[in-house]
């Protein structure tokens, strides 16, 4: 395959090898940007070819290493967009803080943010595969495309695994068991999902969640502190704090092969 020659494809440091095989794929050649750190940790990106009226693809990925993969994709753009570059098309196949979507406790909507600093560095178009949720394409203010790894992987079972009519799909949480369910449908076999929390994974408690407190104590409280004993709230029902159940699998998976199926913001 013959790239078009007024496109311009960039890498960081998250994924080296696969950006040599996506521009192997592609008949070219990565174009030269020596990207580094400084003594203070501070993020350099040396652009070594001009960008001007070119589209330019910037290949980078989620890695462990996530806040500097952020800075080194923003400094990259933001260099692109400076120069003048026609188009400036993110390609990030595992997008940072995809799981920080929606409001939890006391934080924030990560995602929305990095999506702003993505938009504002120049990205002008983002390539993605399987956001943690869809809604988080309504973040940008550019057009995102929410690609699907699923064919490969049913393809990779159906090739791979010679006795796969004999196994089950597994979710590894209910949050996975819609994903699940499609390989399920599309393979023709059965689906189990595991339910509950190890016991040796403890969460901090930040009392937010703890329930109030029973009418009797609320009354014992004012009447230590010399108030009336009358709350006002003893018609309301005690609440019990939640506790996660043990651990356990829904569905036959008994001497049958287990696929298991993970969500990839759950990915080590």
């Amino acid at each position: 395959m013959q790239a078009p020659r007024d496109i311009l494809l960039f890498t960081g440091t998250s994924h080296p090898e696969l950006a040599q095989q996506l521009a192997r794929r592609l008949g070219t050649s990565i174009a030269p940007c020596n990207v580094y750190s400084k003594s203070n940790r501070e993020t350099v990106a040396d652009m070594g070819a001009s960008v001007r009226q070119r589209d330019v693809y910037i290949l980078q990925t989620g890695s462990k290493d996530v806040n500097n993969t952020i800075m080194e994709l923003l400094i990259i753009a933001y260099a692109c967009k400076t120069s003048s570059a026609r188009n400036i098309i993110g390609v990030i196949p595992y997008l940072p803080y995809s799981r920080h979507s929606k409001m939890r406790k006391r934080g924030c909507i990560v995602s929305k943010l990095l999506a702003k600093m993505m938009c504002k560095a120049g990205l002008t178009h983002v390539l993605t595969i399987d956001l943690h949720s869809k809604e988080i394409q309504g973040f940008f203010d550019v057009p995102v495309d929410n690609l699907r790894a699923s064919p490969f992987l049913l393809d990779y079972i159906r090739k791979e695994i010679p006795d796969y009519r004999n196994a089950v799909i597994v979710a590894k949480d209910p949050g996975s068991a819609k994903k699940a369910t499609s390989f399920a449908e599309r393979l023709h076999l059965g689906i189990a999902v595991i339910h509950g929390t190890p016991k040796d994974v403890l969460e901090p408690h930040d009392g937010e969640s703890s329930p109030p407190l029973s009418p009797s104590a609320s009354a014992t409280s004012l009447a230590n502190l010399g108030h009336s004993t009358t709350t006002g709230m003893d018609f309301f029902p005690v609440l019990t704090a939640k506790e996660k159940p043990p651990m356990s699998i829904v569905g036959d998976v008994g001497g049958r092969i287990a696929i298991i199926v993970v969500r990839p913001s759950h990915l080590p």
